[in-house]
């Protein structure tokens, strides 16, 4: 690429400007391209064989030429006007395509390509359009709140930086709004940047809005025009609080629940249906006629019984929307007679009540040692078995947590009763003796011989349940003795005693045993002899066969001797 400029003029290429023509079938040509990119202007006509030179142009508005580059046929060299605008972004190829990088608003012009011979000229002229796409419309200025009944500006949509300039379109929930006086308003206006050229449109919306606008989005588009063709772009989804008057008051209690009982917290809470809500209320409660100011919560604690009745609350600027609420306390009270530690003697008889008292019908349940009873009890003679921890309790189904229980923790003591039997090994070995008792506190039991006094430790006891246990000790007395079981506690002391014989197979069973004792004896005599015996057979037989040897070596030698004698006869 060469950095000087081409000739003015040539005498032969200024006769042949005035001669130009325009290539027969060739007539207006465009080239679309995008802001920025490069601009790609094919010549479009057919090279001739003369041909001396190619040349580009633009025109101005007035028509004057402005000459750009030169390329020369033969010596294959161009050559760059010195064009401020276009300086380092032309490139002219072999086949006399310009290209013009970083395409701008201000190459919209109409380019002329002339390619030159000796005895002519040739034009092919190419009008340039440069688009912009704008950038994505936003709605800024927003409103903080819009109100029913009132024109009032919702905002501005704003897109920039377009070529040419675009359109730009309201909507809510997706539907085109369309300029009605008195509801919708809307005033659109451009500005062009002096020097990028391009466009900035701007659109403001006046809209008067209703309850039905609640939670609906608005949102707008620019239209604009491409290489393509039209386009359109648009912006983030924008919803606008409404702010409406109040046409309904709400009681509520708080927290939600089924029942409310005594005892409870609760907050009773007004509110309005406008937006923005009601601060203030007048709260109104059973019986009072005044009303109490609050804002829109009212909180009542540890409520009773006389707290049942109708709430109600209402603004504090005179309106005169009531709401109102009916609410019952509930209550459940139980008496039990008697209660706490009751301590009662064996047999006696005890009367036990449970009342109850509740704002509705009541479950009741008899618990006793943490096992349900079937009935409540009710104790004509009292037994051990009757002791225990009773509880009382009742409910109401419909109202959580409400629940009462009263216990009894009955107590049955009695003085110790004795009874002892006697059971007999029916080999005759030895004799159990058990000492049955009752009583509670639970007696202590000792056992002695009578007569000896001496105290017998080696005894067996079973569970004490119910007041009842018992002590069992196994003896086999040689002589006749007599056994005394002694059961004590807080209240007295019992004593009683069985007479047990002595063992009558006793000495059988000890001449038995010595007969055992002499088998065993005889049996072990007896294998000894056996063994003695064997052992001298034994002997013997080792002696009788060294004798029988001893012959028959002495038989070979005599037999030896003989051969010995005849060989030496012959």
């Amino acid at each position: 690429m060469a950095s000087k400029a081409a000739p003015s003029c040539r005498l032969v290429f200024c006769l042949l400007i005035s001669a130009a023509v325009l290539r027969p079938g060739l007539g207006l040509y465009t080239v679309s391209s995008t802001y920025g990119d490069t601009i790609i202007m094919p010549c479009r006509l057919d090279v001739p064989q003369n041909l001396m030179f190619g040349k580009w142009k633009y025109e101005k508005p007035d028509g004057s030429p402005v000459f750009i580059a030169f390329r020369s046929s033969t010596k294959k060299s161009v050559q760059y006007d010195d064009v401020p605008e276009y300086k380092d972004r032309l490139s002219l190829s072999e086949n006399y395509t310009l290209s013009i990088s970083n395409a701008r608003i201000s190459d919209e012009k109409r380019f002329v390509c002339m390619l030159v011979t000796e005895d002519n000229v040739f034009e092919a002229p190419t009008i340039v359009k440069v688009f912009k796409q704008p950038s994505k419309p936003e709605i800024v200025s927003k409103a903080p709140f819009l109100e029913t009944e009132q024109l009032k500006k919702l905002g501005d949509c704003i897109s920039k930086d377009s070529y040419p300039e675009g359109n730009i379109t309201w909507y809510r929930s997706g539907i085109v709004l369309q300029p009605l006086e008195g509801v919708v308003d809307i005033v659109f206006k451009k500005e062009m940047d002096p020097v990028t050229q391009l466009y900035t449109m701007t659109s403001s919306l006046e809209y008067k809005t209703t309850k039905a606008d609640i939670q609906m989005p608005f949102a707008c588009s620019v239209t604009y025009y491409g290489p393509s063709g039209q386009k359109r772009v648009y912006s983030e989804q924008a919803v606008f609080d409404i702010y409406y008057p109040t046409e309904e008051v709400i009681l509520q209690v708080l927290p939600p629940r089924s029942a409310i009982k005594e005892g409870d917290n609760i907050t009773l809470k007004c509110l309005g249906n406008g937006n923005p809500p009601p601060e203030e209320f007048f709260f109104y409660l059973p019986g009072q006629p005044e009303g109490i100011r609050s804002s829109h919560t009212y909180t009542l604690t540890d409520l009773r019984r006389n707290a049942t009745g109708v709430y109600r609350c209402s603004l504090t600027d005179g309106n005169s929307l009531v709401a109102s609420t009916a609410v019952t306390v509930h209550y459940l009270d139980l008496s039990l007679n008697p209660s706490g530690e009751v301590t009662k003697q064996i047999g006696d008889a005890l009367p036990v009540s449970c009342t109850i008292s509740a704002s509705r019908n009541a479950t009741v349940v008899w618990m006793k040692d943490n096992t349900r009873l079937k009935s409540s009890p009710s104790f004509s003679s009292l037994q051990y078995q009757d002791a225990g921890n009773y509880v009382c309790e009742t409910a109401l189904k419909e109202v959580e947590g409400l629940k009462k229980r009263e216990s009894l923790t009955l107590i049955v003591e009695g003085k110790p009763q004795i009874k002892m039997t006697k059971i007999i090994d029916p080999r005759g070995l030895s004799k159990t003796v058990i000492c049955h008792v009752e009583g509670f506190p639970k007696p202590a039991i000792q056992w002695t011989i009578t007569g000896s006094g001496s105290v017998i430790n080696q005894t067996e006891e079973s569970p004490y349940i119910n007041g009842k246990y018992y002590s069992k000790i196994i003896i086999s007395p040689e002589e006749n003795v007599t056994l005394t079981c002694t059961a004590e506690n807080q209240l007295e002391r019992t004593v009683n005693s069985l007479n047990v014989s002595a063992n009558e197979n006793r000495e059988k069973v000890n001449d038995q045993a010595k007969l055992i004792v002499g088998i065993v004896v005889g049996l072990l005599l007896a294998a000894l002899v056996a063994g003695v015996v064997y052992w001298l057979y034994m002997k013997k037989s080792k002696t009788a066969s060294k004798h029988v040897n001893k012959d028959l070596g002495n038989l070979e030698e005599n037999k030896k001797l003989e051969e010995n004698n005849h060989k030496t006869e012959a």
